[in-house]
């Protein structure tokens, strides 16, 4: 079977799907045996030099020529939640969870390059909780691809033929935290302005209670972009970077960030004050060719 795409003229505006998405909230998932054979796409995506310059205020990065790989992913996000807001795609945006994430750079790209942004979804799996899928952006230059990424979201309840996965877990650093993070209480409403994720649950204590949360969660992939970003200098032209998500950060909060250099890669993690992790991560260099 083929693949549809779907060639879009700009990237949609996030607010707008997710609205659309909040209508899908009556989805029953049930017994899902397959996932939507389509592509979104935007052939000519020129970046908002404004736009990323809040962006790496708000996450900690250092305004450059060359842009970092988690701003991609903030590029591929209003195609992914097209994408979840379509009639036909069997989960309800509002209630999955994002469980990891795994993206590679794979060389410097400059703010000023003309960027070819896709997006698709695959790799539907059994869960003890439900059921995965990915969600399969990509970033082109003309034809070469300069970012990859892949970001496993969990749909609870959902009912997938077969036996689940033993869980790959990553492990966290054995050192004691160097950096030690305040987050405000308004910062899941100031990452909403810069990456459009203006998912309810990070906004307010309003609409996160409606979602089981006290207060507003921050973005794990605030949490991620900060982690890469303490690297500093350290942080290498290209590179593959693996994130898991566990326990979410309630706002307002103080939070550790430890990270240790070993066998050629930097293991990090960010946790709350027992210890206990909030997200988990390894950047290990990546090498031309690479997948």
């Amino acid at each position: 079977m083929g693949r549809d795409v779907v060639v879009l003229p700009t990237l949609p505006e996030p607010k707008g799907v997710l609205a659309k998405a909040l209508r899908g909230l009556t989805k029953k998932p049930g017994d899902v045996a397959t996932l939507p054979a389509r592509t979104h796409m935007v052939m000519e995506h020129r970046v908002a030099v404004s736009r990323l310059a809040a962006y790496c205020a708000e996450t900690g990065f250092a305004l450059r020529d060359e842009m970092p790989a988690t701003w991609l992913h903030v590029l591929t996000f209003p195609l992914q939640t097209e994408a979840m807001a379509a009639d036909d795609f069997p989960f309800p945006l509002a209630g999955l969870v994002h469980v990891t994430n795994d993206m590679t750079l794979h060389r410097p790209l400059r703010v000023d390059e003309v960027l070819r942004v896709s997006v698709r979804a695959g790799n539907l799996q059994p869960h003890a909780k439900g059921a995965t899928f990915d969600m399969v952006g990509e970033v082109h230059v003309g034809d070469e691809l300069v970012w990859h990424g892949t970001s496993v979201y969990l749909a609870g309840g959902a009912r997938v033929a077969g036996d689940a996965p033993p869980p790959v877990r990553l492990a966290a650093p054995s050192v004691a935290p160097s950096q030690e993070w305040r987050l405000p209480g308004d910062l899941g409403r100031r990452y909403a302005s810069v990456s459009g994720d203006h998912n309810p649950i990070h906004l307010n204590a309003l609409t996160a209670r409606l979602f089981g949360f006290p207060r507003p969660i921050i973005h794990g992939m605030w949490t991620h972009a900060r982690a890469v970003a303490a690297l500093g200098g350290e942080l290498p032209d290209a590179y593959r970077v693996r994130v898991q998500f566990a326990k979410p950060i309630l706002l307002p909060a103080k939070v550790g960030y430890g990270v240790v250099r070993e066998d050629g890669q930097w293991r990090f993690a960010v946790v709350n004050r027992e210890g206990k992790p909030h997200l988990v991560g390894e950047l290990s260099v990546a090498r031309r060719g690479e997948p």
